[in-house]
This record gives C-alpha cells, structure tokens and sequence, in this order.
C-alpha cells in the first residue's frame, strides 16, 4: 500500500516524513489558520471558494498567502487520489521563529502542510446535540486553529452521548462547536446570518443554494434559542459531514424525533449535485 502523501513547504513526501520545529509559532500559540475541502470522484469542491475564504483568513491575522489560488489547485490537487472521495486538510502558519516571542518576527517563512484522508460520503448518521454557552473567542469567522475551547466542548457533548454542541451567544445560536447550524422555524429555513461569530461555512452556502433552488422559504437572521427548542428540523453542515439531521436537543425529540421532510429533500438534492459533480448519470 502506497504512503500517505504529504506536501510540506514546497515539497512532496511521505506524510510519516513531514516534520516541523518546535518553534513554529503554530504549535507555540496557534498563529495560524486552516481549511478543509472535500473532493468527490477525486475532483476538489467549492475550491474557489474555499480558497477566497482561506484568503479571508489570512488577512485577518496579517499573513501574506503563500501561493496564488492557481498554485493551490494545482498542489491540492495532486495529494487527491483519482476517483476517490477524500478531504484535504491545509494548514498555514507564521513559520518557526528563532526565539519564543509572542510579537510577530520579522522574517520568518510560513509553514505551509497539507494531506489527504478518506471521506465517509454515507447516509450521515441522525445527530443528538446539546446546547452551550459560547466560550470561544470573539473572531470566530477566522478559520484560526487556535481550537481548544472547541474541542473542550465537542468532548462535552461526547461524554452526554451527544455527537455535537450547539453554542449560545447572548441568548442567539451562532453555530456547533465543528459545523453551521440551520433550524426549520414554521416551514421557514433559517440559519444565523454571518458575523464575527461564526464561520462563514462553505457547505452552509451550498445548502442555502440548494434551499433556495428547491424554492424553499429562507432567512438568515437571529435564531434565539428558544426557536431552536421549538423547531420543527434542526440540521448541521459542514464540509465533511455535509448535511446532518438533529433529532435530539439537551434530551428532548426534535419534531417527531426522527429526519424530517425538508432534511430528506434537499439531503437527495445534494446527493443529485455529487454525482453530476462527479461525472456519474
């Protein structure tokens, strides 16, 4: 069996092979940002605006990006096996400086890793979630790996046999600890609009693309969390588990406690764009 690939700085090799310094200001402080993009049938999806995103987050932390989108594709592309589904995750950070500072350096070289790993495309299995303050940060919509409040939480919701948290700000959803959120309020789709308090999902645009083209009803606005106690369906996206339907909320049945209409809907309506995405008939 072949190694897993890496690219790692300008180069490709074994993933078992690819190593940082203990200096690099990623595993110091979390200076640093990331993104994780699907292929299916071995094609990379969304990739432009996975990219303009992970511009996005460069900015945001002053960091220059390394490579122009058409050498990122052309890289990216290269770690995806032909025909497979799998995901890439990328991974940039300010480089290894010589001392531990938390200013930034003046001349340090980004450290640039990605690989590629299987995507489980299945039926998504019905998700149990629990509610939760908000404890991150204030940037959420940077795609920062400065993670650890969210993997605290995600913990929490595993050790209640829960498979996600869905966090609350001020009374307002703002999203899970690894996904976007979307509630069914009324026959209305809606999901928090964009802020600084949430990722701006790509597969949460895709299905709102999808919603719309179903001619669905659709809102991105405030959602209190006593909307979300009352919602008909409740679902999470994200980029490697796509569309999830929720059936329990902090213990109590979503709907009638199993995957409502509108989730099956536009759950086939993905499924229809990934074949033809694909190449499949």
């Amino acid at each position: 069996m072949t190694e897993q690939l890496a690219y790692l700085n300008g180069e490709f090799m074994p993933l078992g092979r690819a190593k940082i310094s203990v200096l690099d200001r990623g595993f110091l402080f979390g200076d640093g940002v990331y993104e994780v993009i699907p292929a299916y049938g071995g094609r990379l999806f969304r990739l432009d605006q996975h990219l303009e995103r992970l511009d996005h987050s460069l900015r945001a932390i002053r960091l220059d990006p390394p490579l122009t989108h058409s050498q990122w594709r052309t890289v990216l592309q290269e770690l995806v096996q032909e025909g497979a589904d799998q995901s890439v995750y990328l991974q940039i950070t300010r480089g290894a400086a010589p001392k531990r500072d938390h200013a930034f350096p003046s001349r340090t070289r980004p450290t640039v890793v990605a690989w590629a790993t299987p995507l489980d495309t299945g039926p998504p299995r019905p998700a149990r979630v629990l509610t939760h303050e908000d404890i991150r940060w204030q940037w959420c919509h940077i795609k920062a790996i400065t993670l650890l409040a969210n993997v605290l939480l995600r913990q929490e919701a595993l050790e209640k046999d829960c498979h996600e948290v869905i966090l609350i700000r001020d009374g307002k959803v703002t999203e899970g600890a690894a996904s976007n959120v979307f509630a069914v309020i009324d026959g209305i789709v809606v999901t928090p609009a964009k802020g600084r308090h949430l990722l701006p999902g790509i597969t949460r645009d895709f299905v709102l693309e999808l919603a719309r083209a179903e001619n669905l009803p659709v809102e991105e606005r405030d959602l209190r969390a006593g909307e979300l106690a009352q919602a008909g369906e409740i679902w999470l996206t994200s980029s490697t588990r796509e569309l999830v339907p929720v059936i329990e909320l902090d213990g109590n049945p979503v709907g009638d406690g199993r995957p409502g209409p509108l989730w099956h809907r536009l759950y086939h309506r993905f499924q229809d764009y990934k074949r033809a995405f694909r190449g499949e008939r």
